[in-house]
């Protein structure tokens, strides 16, 4: 996984940092977006016909990016903006923004690390126990009236004491073991490399960790580098009677694979708060009873979205004062 410093990181200005505009791209926290206007002057990059446009007129004098996981900053985009020396970014995602284009052009990037940790653990774990045991599928079952004319729904899986493997063993993914093992969960984990004097289990690969487990959480970081890094194979492994859990990114998984094996009865559910194509959710998913969705609400929070908002604006205070930020991301 991609590893964040949690110390300032300088990067190199343009001399027309000073006269510089702030740019947000992509929709934010309405409360966000009202400040980055009041306090700072900041533009909104429009869409469609006007983006040329206003690009020409004002892509010289933009020398920070506000954005989210959800938009990012391309290549193509920082090449109209020849004076951007830092993407400043709400989430700890960052996989929409182009990483190794900014770092050619010297352009320093920013997430929100460590403030959304424990919300994005505790969805995880709800989606786990929600999942197994069926929470939405028997609430949706009692508002139908079905109780009465149909009896009890079908038993479901217990929590406690089942083997749990996670993919990205970073801080969300400790953050989740350390909840699971009040589950007395036995955790195993893969990461690109074992992490020296983890207590849990390292798996070599994916696919054998998926082999070796009753559940599997997903909480790696995006980007071309995870790109279906949980393919057909790992969750074949897996098999029918191990359920999926994504609080991630939906490019991670094999969305194609991962329907065909839950619509064929080998996989016996999944939790996803993430889905490769958002907003949008393939209609298969939603006919699925064994499938708990959710719009990507992980650090949905009033406590959390604040934290990340407060976090976002000390790093571009940062950088408008002496070009350095708060929690840079590296490479």
């Amino acid at each position: 996984m991609v590893t964040v410093s949690s110390q300032s990181s300088s990067v190199s200005q343009p001399d027309s940092q000073q006269g510089g505009r702030v740019l947000r791209v992509g929709p934010l926290k309405p409360s966000l977006m009202d400040t980055l206007v009041a306090e700072y002057g900041a533009l909104e990059l429009p869409e469609g016909d006007g983006r040329d446009e206003f690009l020409d007129t004002h892509g010289e004098s933009i020398t920070a990016v506000v954005t989210s996981g959800r938009t990012g900053v391309d290549a193509a985009l920082m090449e109209r903006l020849p004076q951007l020396g830092a993407v400043v970014n709400f989430g700890v995602g960052y996989d929409t923004t182009d990483v190794d284009a900014a770092a050619d052009r010297g352009i320093a990037v920013s997430n929100t690390p460590d403030v959304l940790t424990d919300c994005v653990a505790d969805l995880a774990v709800g989606l786990v126990i929600d999942t197994m045991r069926g929470l939405s599928s028997a609430e949706r079952f009692v508002r139908a009236g079905r109780w009465p004319v149909e009896g009890n729904t079908p038993l479901t899986r217990q929590v406690t004491g089942k083997r749990v493997g996670i993919i990205g063993l970073g801080r969300i993914g400790s953050a989740i073991a350390d909840r699971l093992n009040g589950f007395r969960c036995e955790i195993s984990y893969h990461n690109r490399n074992e992490i020296d004097g983890s207590p849990y289990t390292y798996a070599a690969s994916p696919q054998a960790l998926a082999d070796g487990v009753d559940v599997l959480i997903i909480a790696a970081s995006g980007g071309s580098g995870t790109a279906h890094l949980v393919d057909r194979a790992v969750l074949e492994a897996l098999g029918p009677q191990g359920y999926l859990i994504n609080v991630a990114r939906g490019s991670v998984v094999d969305e194609e694979a991962l329907i065909e094996l839950l619509a064929a009865g080998q996989l016996a559910g999944a939790g996803l708060d993430v889905f490769a194509h958002e907003p949008n959710v393939p209609d298969a998913l939603l006919g699925m009873d064994n499938v708990v969705l959710l719009p990507h609400v992980g650090s949905g929070t009033v406590e959390t979205r604040a934290a990340m908002e407060a976090l976002t604006l000390e790093n571009l205070d940062r950088f408008l004062a002496d070009g350095t930020l708060v929690t840079p991301v590296t490479q």
